[in-house]
């Protein structure tokens, strides 16, 4: 245990030991209603936000932004929130000036031999307001591991091990056991080990009941089994792996809009047996068990881990240059917590679309022999679409 007089007190929590060198990826972070209930929508991918009148009062009236000075009102944006994913682009571009190589899913680094171990970090994000709103905390240390171990599964690596940090200003033994318990969860859902953390106290840095989270994963993979994209070519099939909700990216865009919005977290979302809150507290999707039994069977060329910058600029990070991706739009169901979203935030396509997961938390890239097999033989076990295809010409076009 390490202190510092009258400030911060830390607790390193050991419950293994290991040593290596490795260094991981960097990428952005983007953390970062009842007015509308009475409205009908197309429950696929293809529906324009509902931009009649919005309602009048203190909690219903809405900020809205002119587009091209003109008089037209249009919707919230995640820039508007808070969150600007282009300054977080140009962070990891000029960080790739310094340290060349960075920018995938996971960073790899090699070892002796025939692998590399794959590194991976990543938080919640603002997640952890509405767990604090809540009060349900057993489940945001699943997203914590998720997020890491979606992240390095992209490489096909298997997650070897997890380290967390967990920061509050006054520890609640209680609570930090919850929040602790579901990252044990987490790890065992991935298979790899939760080998250690730290918890650090801090007088006065956090508001009284709150914390935060980070998480470090390390995976392996063989060197001839690495999925890097490299033989992505036009024609190749992208295969959507469903998601539970939002997982852990666009909060702060959800919580400016249950902000604007006269409802509860309490209420129930429209049409569903379950309320807003645990609608959007549903834990992330840990991948690895279903795409590394995808990749044993052949034929996966790149994986794209949907988060933060939704399809528009996750799936473009896994093609070699002059490739792109067209998404059929209406190739499967948007949960009714996204139709919720932009309605109620009046919220444009392209923003849903770079913002959300829209229902796909991870997409494989695979050859057209390939596809078949997992749409015939997996399809119904991981509920797995064809969402698109590759095209020649950058950057992802929406059918």
């Amino acid at each position: 245990m390490t202190s510092t007089a009258g400030a911060n007190a830390q607790v390193l929590r050991v419950l293994g030991t290991s040593s290596s060198s490795s260094f991981s990826s960097r990428k952005p972070n983007a953390a970062t209603q009842h007015p509308f209930w009475g409205y009908s929508v197309n429950p696929k991918f293809n529906f324009s936000p509902l931009l009649s009148l919005a309602p009048t009062g203190k909690c219903g009236v809405y900020s809205m932004s002119k587009e091209n000075g003109s008089n037209r009102d249009v919707g919230l944006t995640y820039k508007e929130a808070g969150v600007d994913i282009d300054a977080g682009s140009e962070l990891v571009r000029r960080i790739a000036k310094m340290a060349p190589g960075i920018g995938g899913f996971g960073g790899l680094y090699p070892l002796a031999g025939d692998s590399f171990l794959v590194a991976g970090t990543d938080g919640v994000g603002t997640k952890l307001k509405l767990a604090f709103e809540t009060g349900i905390h057993e489940t945001i240390g699943i997203d914590l591991v998720a997020m890491s171990v979606n992240d390095i599964v992209t490489s096909g690596a298997k997650p070897l091990f997890f380290l967390d940090y967990f920061a509050t200003s006054r520890l609640d033994v209680d609570l930090a056991e919850k929040v602790i318990a579901g990252i044990v969860d987490g790890c065992q859902q991935s298979n790899c080990t939760l080998l250690g953390g730290e918890t650090a106290e801090m007088p006065d840095f956090y508001k009284d009941g709150e914390y935060d989270l980070s998480g470090f994963a390390v995976g392996i993979v063989r060197r001839d089994s690495v999925i890097d994209g490299k033989s992505i070519v036009a024609g190749d099939v992208l295969i959507g792996l469903p998601s539970s909700g939002v997982h852990s990216n666009g909060f702060s865009l959800v919580r400016r809009v249950l902000a604007q919005s006269c409802v509860s977290l309490k209420d129930h979302l429209p049409g569903e047996c379950v309320t807003l809150g645990k609608a959007l507290m549903a834990p992330t999707v840990i991948y690895v068990k279903q795409v590394l039994d995808l990749i044993s069977k052949g034929g996966v060329k790149g994986i794209a881990h949907i988060t933060g910058g939704g399809f528009t600029d996750n799936i473009p990070r896994v093609f070699p240059k002059g490739l792109g991706a067209a998404i059929y739009t209406n190739s499967w169901e948007v949960p009714a917590i996204f139709r919720w979203i932009q309605e109620a935030g009046r919220i444009e396509d392209a923003e849903m679309r770079r913002t959300f997961n829209m229902g796909i938390g991870m997409v494989l890239i695979v050859s057209r022999e390939a596809s078949h097999r997992i749409l015939e033989e997996d399809g119904h076990k991981y509920k797995a679409c064809r969402i698109g295809e590759v095209v020649s010409g950058e950057g992802v076009s929406y059918l």
